[in-house]
C-alpha cells in the first residue's frame, strides 16, 4: 500500500518533467531549423508583417542573392585554375623540347638532323639526373650505389659470387675493353687539355694512370673517376668521365606459341634408385599433370639396382597414364656426357628441345617454360644458373624436424647459392647439338664433359642465354669424390663438395661450436650465483 500510494504521489510530477522536456525539443527544433542569412539568422514571417507569402518571397530572393555571388566565385576560381593548367602544361611542353622522353626520341628517318638533335639531347640529360655533380638524397644505407676500383691490371669488387673474385684481371672482354677505352679516353684528354696554347706540355701515357672508381647507374650511365700522375709526387690528375645510356629502343614484337613445342628431358644414371624416386615424383607433378609437353629419357648404367627403376619408371606410367619415355641401358661404365649424347641422338622424331638433366634436379612448370623461351634452333641455346640447396640437417639443425622438400625449396642465402660454376643443367634443340659436334666422348666420369659442351657454344655465332633462374634447384646430397678421378676432375669435385655443406656463416658457427657452448655455460653459472 505505502508503494502504491508513493507511486501515484510520484506520478504528476513525471508528467509534468516529460512535458517540460518535449517543450523545450520543440524550442530547440525551431531555433536550429529557422534559416540564416549571411550574418544573421532569416526571421519568420511575423504576425505584424505585410503577409505570410512576402515574408517568404523575401526570404527565396536573398537566398537567390547568395547563389549567384556563390556561381560567380565558383567561375573566377574555375578561370584561375584554366589559366594555371596552361601554365603548367607550357612548362611540361617545355621540359618536353628539353629531354625528350625515351621512347620518342626514334631515328626518324624522314628528320635526321632533329632526331640526332633530340638524341643527343637526351644523351646530356642523362649527365644531370646521374649522380655526377651533386648527390642525391636515398632513403637507407643500403641503397647507395658503390664503386669498383680498377688499375691497370686489377679490378676490385664488390659483387664477388662464386666465379667472381674480389681481386682479379678483367677475363669478360667487354669489361677488359671498357676500361681500356675510359684509360685511353683520359690519357687523350690529358694530352689535350683545353684553353691551353702551344707550348710544350707533358705527354701523359697509360703507365702514367694510378687508379680508377667506376660505378652504373642502370638507367643512366657509367661514371668513372680516373687519377693520374701529376708533375710531382704529391700532385695529380683527376678526370671525371662519363659514359651515358641511351633511350630505350623497341627492337622488335612478336607473339610466341609454344603450345606444341616438346621438351625431351635426358637423365643419365647409375643405381641411385631411391634419388631416382624422388625425381620421378617432381617430374609426375611439374612435367606430366601441369605441364603435359614432355618426354623422359633415361639412360641407365649397368644392372645393379635397374630393374627398381624400371619399376618406379613403369609404375609412374601405369598410374599417371604416361607413355612418353625411352630407357636405354648400357653395360659399361658411367659416363654422364656418354649418356646425354646417346640420349640426344637417339630420338627420331622432329626437332625437339632438349634438357639435360640429373636425378638430384628439382624442376618447376615455369622453368620448362622458360626452357622453351630460351632456346631457338641455330639462334639461341639456354644455360640456366640453378640454385643448389645447402645441406639441410645443418640448415634445420635447431628445429625440431627438417621441413618437407617443398617447403625447403627457398632462394635466400642461408639456404643455398647460385651455382654460377656447374654448366650441366642446358636446353637446346636437338639440332644444334648435333650441328655443335656433341659431348667429348673420351671425358669419363664425373666432371668437365658440360664445360666442355659450354665452350663450344661460346665459340659459335649461336647466343648463349645465361641466367640465374628461380624454378630449378639442385638437391643436396653428399658428394663422393672417386680416386680414379683425374687430378682436376678430383679438385673440382672437393670444391663442389666445399661448396654444397652450408654458408659461411653457418659454417663460422659449426667450427666455433665449442666456444659458443663453453660461453652459454659460463653464462649458465653466473646466473646460478646471483
Amino acid at each position: 500500500m505505502m508503494l502504491r500510494r508513493g507511486f501515484i504521489l510520484f506520478l504528476p510530477r513525471l508528467v509534468g518533467l516529460l512535458v517540460v522536456a518535449c517543450c523545450s525539443m520543440s524550442i530547440v527544433y525551431m531555433l536550429a531549423c529557422t534559416p540564416k542569412g549571411d550574418n544573421q539568422q532569416l526571421a519568420l514571417p511575423r504576425v505584424h508583417s505585410p503577409t505570410v507569402k512576402e515574408g517568404y518571397e523575401a526570404v527565396l530572393q536573398e537566398r537567390e542573392e547568395q547563389h549567384r555571388n556563390y556561381i560567380v566565385s565558383l567561375k573566377k576560381q574555375i578561370a584561375q585554375l584554366k589559366a594555371e593548367l596552361q601554365g603548367r602544361a607550357e612548362q611540361f611542353k617545355k621540359m618536353q623540347s628539353q629531354y625528350p622522353d625515351p621512347l620518342d626520341v626514334w631515328l626518324d628517318q624522314s628528320n635526321p638532323e632533329k632526331a640526332q638533335a633530340n638524341l643527343l639531347a637526351f644523351l646530356r640529360s642523362q649527365v644531370d639526373k646521374a649522380e655526377v655533380h651533386s648527390g642525391v638524397k636515398l632513403s637507407t644505407e643500403y641503397a647507395a650505389v658503390p664503386f669498383e676500383s680498377f688499375t691497370l691490371q686489377k679490378v676490385y669488387q664488390l659483387e664477388t659470387g662464386l666465379t667472381r673474385h674480389p681481386e682479379e684481371k678483367p677475363v669478360r672482354k667487354d669489361k677488359r675493353d671498357e676500361l681500356i677505352e675510359v684509360i685511353e679516353l683520359g690519357v687523350g684528354s690529358l694530352n689535350k687539355p683545353e684553353g691551353v696554347s702551344n707550348a710544350k706540355h707533358r705527354v701523359y701515357t697509360a703507365s702514367d694512370f694510378v687508379e680508377g672508381i667506376y660505378r652504373t647507374e642502370k638507367n643512366k650511365g657509367t661514371l668513372y673517376e680516373l687519377t693520374f700522375k701529376g708533375d710531382t709526387k704529391h700532385q695529380f690528375k683527376k678526370i671525371v668521365l662519363f659514359r651515358p645510356f641511351g633511350p630505350v629502343m623497341k627492337v622488335k614484337s612478336e607473339n610466341v606459341d609454344m603450345a606444341d613445342t616438346l621438351i625431351n628431358i635426358i637423365v643419365p644414371l647409375a643405381k641411385r634408385a631411391s634419388k631416382f624416386r624422388q625425381f620421378m615424383q617432381n617430374f609426375r607433378e611439374m612435367g606430366i599433370q601441369q605441364d603435359g609437353r614432355i618426354h623422359l629419357t633415361v639412360v641407365y648404367f649397368g644392372k645393379e639396382q635397374m630393374n627398381e627403376v624400371k619399376s618406379i619408371l613403369e609404375n609412374t606410367s601405369r598410374s599417371a597414364n604416361f607413355k612418353n619415355f625411352t630407357f636405354i641401358q648400357l653395360n659399361e661404365e658411367f659416363s654422364r656426357g656418354k649418356g646425354l649424347d646417346i640420349g640426344a641422338r637417339f630420338w627420331k622424331g622432329n626437332n625437339v628441345v632438349l634438357f639435360f638433366c640429373d636425378v638430384d634436379i628439382y624442376f618447376t612448370a615455369e622453368f620448362l617454360n622458360s626452357c622453351r623461351l630460351n632456346t631457338q634452333p641455330g639462334k639461341k641455346v639456354f644455360y640456366p644458373v640453378l640454385f643448389s640447396q645447402y645441406n639441410p640437417s645443418i640448415i634445420y639443425g635447431h628445429h625440431d624436424s627438417i621441413p618437407p622438400l617443398e617447403q625447403q625449396l627457398i632462394i635466400k642465402k642461408e639456404t643455398g647459392f647460385w651455382r654460377d660454376f656447374g654448366f650441366g643443367m642446358t636446353c637446346q634443340y636437338r639440332s644444334d647439338f648435333i650441328n655443335i659436334g656433341g659431348f667429348d666422348l673420351d671425358i669419363k666420369g664425373w666432371g668437365g664433359e658440360d664445360v666442355h659442351l659450354y665452350r663450344k657454344y661460346l665459340h659459335s655465332n649461336l647466343i648463349v642465354i645465361r641466367t640465374p633462374v628461380r624454378g630449378l634447384f639442385h638437391l643436396w646430397h653428399e658428394k663422393q669424390c672417386l680416386d680414379e678421378l683425374t687430378p682436376e676432375q678430383y679438385k673440382m669435385c672437393m670444391q663442389s663438395k666445399a661448396m654444397n655443406e652450408a654458408s659461411h656463416g653457418q659454417l663460422g658457427m659449426l667450427v666455433f661450436k665449442q666456444e659458443i657452448e663453453t660461453h652459454l655455460h659460463r653464462q649458465k653459472l653466473s646466473s646460478k650465483k646471483t
